[in-house]
């Protein structure tokens, strides 16, 4: 189940969000997304109902190590396949939606005990065909996990889901984010150089 913090219940801005998240997930099918099956209202607070992943995160799985490469690759390669659906998904006139996740990062990825491995929490989503364009101004989602357009405020699309799963897909292969830095100004500045890492050292041919 989710819902909203104390201090957010009741707050209109913040319920539009969450009505509007479940109302743009509960369309989604694919295996690799979380499912949202409904929207209730109990007593006076919203919550969702969504799957129940019986595991972990993704960030709990790398604070105590990171996995072998071919569980890393694995993981990127069904995270990418989350993102390619969510990417093509069009409106009833067959128009792109345009849809842009904006938070790929560890915490947002599910792993069950059975070996699922699930992209959540569209919260910040947006289809960039709405009035409402998709634009990284307001720098949600996680500094070190950000593409250069959201830290500059240039509108978005696909591609900066994808940024963000090459720096997920990074630090799962070498424990360490790419661009991290002293303080959110500094990490963001380096995202926005996106200066390519040295992978020289990387052993891929783990079995």
């Amino acid at each position: 189940l989710k819902t909203l913090l104390p201090e957010h219940q009741g707050d209109g801005e913040y319920e539009r969000t969450l009505i509007e998240e479940a109302r743009r997930a509960s369309s989604f099918q694919h295996r690799n997304l979380v499912a949202v099956h409904d929207l209730r209202l109990a007593p006076g607070v919203y919550f969702v109902r969504m799957d129940w992943v019986d595991g972990a995160d993704l960030a709990a799985l790398l604070a105590r190590g990171r996995p072998s490469v071919p569980v890393a690759l694995l993981i990127a390669e069904e995270l990418a396949h989350a993102l390619a659906y969510l990417h093509g998904l069009a409106d009833d006139a067959g128009r792109a939606l345009g849809l842009v996740h904006r938070d790929v990062s560890p915490a947002n990825v599910l792993l069950s005990r059975a070996g699922d491995v699930k992209l959540g929490d569209f919260g910040i989503a947006k289809a960039t065909h709405l009035a409402d364009i998709t634009r990284g101004a307001a720098r949600k989602g996680k500094y070190a996990y950000m593409s250069p357009e959201q830290v500059t405020g240039a509108a978005l699309s696909a591609r900066s889901d994808q940024f963000s799963l090459g720096i997920t897909l990074h630090e799962l292969l070498t424990g360490a984010r790419p661009f991290d830095a002293g303080s959110p100004l500094e990490t963001m500045e380096r995202v926005r150089e996106a200066v390519p890492p040295d992978l020289s050292a990387l052993d891929v041919d783990e079995d």
